[in-house]
């Protein structure tokens, strides 16, 4: 199905995806700032990939064998940071310090500085090259290790992520997958209103990737898709996410304004925490 037709993802929220957001939803109250909608629409592929898709282990996370996950979009990092608690790599209390000035949670994601982090991101479009450079490495030391960089759409706009993508073809990186947040918005506003990329899909493919498209809110549609990878053997792969930036509020669900917020009152606060809870009935 092509991505301009994909319908809006109306899969319910489960109780962990829920779980999850709730972690983040507190730790940005807390920060008094944070890029919210941006992680909610990774929720479900981070739950997944960390749950069931990489091999990974908490308690050796430079594990040289290990798969990586690099969060390109770098501003949705309290999705990456609520899996990597919730998977063991550092305490979950850590969280209630988000942003702080001693806190290994940074507003972007460090590697050295927070275990499980692969990469510092934030300056968008970087990540897909880090991902390349990294499957190039395993496939000539010939570790198993596969890569898994994620991308905003938005971030899409910059010619550094298609230029990876040329490169990963190039060397027949079937162990490489970009995975694309789309959720149809950027900072500002509508991608197709900003700088518009359909045919996405087809774009890709030009490009010498092998292409799935799939509901990013649904956990067992994802993992069917990432457990079949690659797409198409000796081909990097790209899974297009069709994704609500906000995914689980209302008020934030395809709405720019939210994009970035500081010093949510605790009023707000709660009136959120409602609407999430009310996200799982």
């Amino acid at each position: 199905m092509s991505s301009t037709a994909w319908n809006q993802p109306v899969t319910p929220l489960r109780p962990r995806g829920v779980a999850l957001r709730r972690r983040m939803l507190d730790a940005m109250y807390k920060a008094g700032r944070g890029h919210l909608p941006s992680a909610f629409s990774l929720t479900e592929v981070l739950q997944v990939l960390y749950d069931s898709v990489l091999s990974h282990d908490p308690a050796r996370p430079l594990w040289p064998e290990r798969d990586r996950l690099i969060l390109s979009k770098g501003h949705g990092c309290l999705a990456l940071y609520a899996i990597l608690a919730d998977k063991g790599y550092f305490p979950a209390e850590d969280l209630d310090a988000f942003c702080a000035f001693d806190s290994h949670l940074g507003g972007h994601p460090e590697r050295g500085h927070t275990p499980g982090v692969e990469a510092s991101t934030g300056s968008l479009g970087h990540g897909p090259s880090l991902g390349v450079g990294m499957a190039l490495a395993a496939a000539l030391d010939g570790r198993p290790s596969r890569v898994f960089v994620i991308c905003g759409d938005g971030e899409s706009d910059e010619g550094a992520v298609w230029e990876a993508m040329l490169s990963a073809a190039k060397h027949r990186l079937d162990r490489f997958t970009l995975l694309i947040d789309h959720n149809k918005l950027q900072s500002w506003g509508r991608v197709a209103d900003i700088l518009p990329l359909a045919p996405y899909a087809d774009k890709w493919r030009a490009f010498g990737a092998g292409v799935a498209e799939v509901d990013g809110h649904d956990p067992d549609a994802l993992e069917t898709t990432l457990r079949a990878l690659p797409v198409e053997p000796g081909k990097p792969s790209v899974v297009i996410l069709h994704t609500v930036k906000g995914r689980g509020i209302p008020l934030l669900e395809n709405n720019p304004a939210w994009h970035h917020k500081t010093k949510l009152g605790g009023e707000d606060y709660l009136s959120l925490l409602e609407a999430l809870e009310g996200a799982a009935s």
